[in-house]
């Protein structure tokens, strides 16, 4: 019995440890230079962090969608922020991420995750992967991850745009009819 209690209580422990570790996060912002905190970021309708690299080339293929996302979107509330889990954490690693922001128009902050501590938060394993967070009593909430829509490759066959649906029913204050749907991308190595 005192087995089962103390297995029970392990389990409960690392529930809780995990359910609250995202919470606490930070990580410097490779544009401004400033640490953020993830519960600050979290305000209006909510926060879309998008997972990022230089590298992968579904990366590039999103980018106009980003933007485009992001220019609908941020007046309705919604904050965007990328978040690199394989940039490093001094200024010339900051310095290629600032500069692809600047290059791209994409515009806002390009957390650096140097420690992979967000991605490993969250269960990232492909980049881009989307999280939406949204303003909850208890903290913020995740309302919506995965994909950003289902075809990469060619933004004329998308036929389904599964972010843009949660943004539109999360802007309307409903929950997402589908809150989770499978990314598609370059694998990401969390360990």
């Amino acid at each position: 019995m005192k087995k089962l209690i103390l297995l029970l209580f392990l389990i409960s422990f690392s529930f809780g440890v995990k359910s609250q570790s995202y919470t606490q996060l930070t990580a410097p912002d490779a544009v401004t230079g400033k640490t953020m905190e993830l519960t600050s970021m979290v305000k209006g309708k909510g926060l879309v962090l998008i997972f990022h690299t230089l590298e992968c080339p579904f990366v590039k293929m999103y980018e106009y969608r980003i933007k485009a996302l992001r220019g609908n979107f941020q007046n309705q509330g919604f904050t965007f922020a990328l978040v690199n889990p394989e940039s490093g954490n001094t200024e010339a690693d900051f310095l290629p991420l600032r500069n692809h922001i600047n290059e791209s128009g994409l515009n806002m902050s390009y957390l650096s995750d140097y420690s992979k501590e967000w991605a490993k938060a969250f269960g990232i394993t492909k980049i881009p992967e989307v999280i939406v967070l949204i303003p909850s009593a208890e903290g913020p909430k995740i309302a919506y991850r995965g994909a950003i829509d289902n075809n990469p490759q060619a933004e004329s066959a998308v036929t389904e745009r599964h972010l843009e649906r949660a943004l539109n029913q999360i802007a309307k204050g409903e929950s997402p009819a589908a809150s989770q749907v499978r990314p598609v991308g370059c694998n990401l190595r969390t360990y």
